[in-house]
């Protein structure tokens, strides 16, 4: 069966991962911010190292089956290093209550009114995480 690729014009993307958000994940992963590979995770991979097309705009993943990003990178180890992990708004959410930052983020979003672009709200809880670099260390 041929896949059909991702259309912009007139899918609805299922995450607003656009450029700022991509570039902000890009930031938390150079702040340190852990991530183990797992299924269930979007990545971005910049650099194109998967080869087939990505079934999402701008070279977007999502590890569904985590054997077949295995058989591509080599190790766990490969991924976290040549992907860039892009944290769902709920997986924000959790971090954020890890690290005892859930009632700010909590604030920050109820605050959204829907007249902001799609993604705000995700980025709003990027750029909390890159306040908090400093507890990073504290996931692992």
């Amino acid at each position: 069966m041929k896949s059909t690729p991702f259309q912009p014009n007139a899918d609805l993307a299922p995450m607003p991962f656009d450029t700022r958000i991509c570039e902000t994940a890009r930031s938390l992963k150079d702040a340190g911010l852990p991530w183990r590979p797992h299924a269930g995770c979007f990545v971005w991979d910049p650099e194109g190292h998967i080869e087939a097309p990505s079934p999402f705009p701008n070279r977007i993943y999502f590890i569904l089956n985590l054997n077949r990003f295995l058989a591509i990178f080599g190790s766990v180890r490969d991924m976290e290093e040549k992907l860039i992990w892009l944290p769902t708004w709920h997986q924000a959410r959790l971090i954020c209550r890890r690290l005892g930052t859930d009632e700010i983020g909590r604030a920050e979003i109820s605050g959204y009114d829907g007249t902001s672009p799609p993604g705000d709200d995700l980025l709003s809880l990027y750029k909390l995480l890159m306040e908090k670099t400093a507890l990073f260390s504290t996931l692992k």
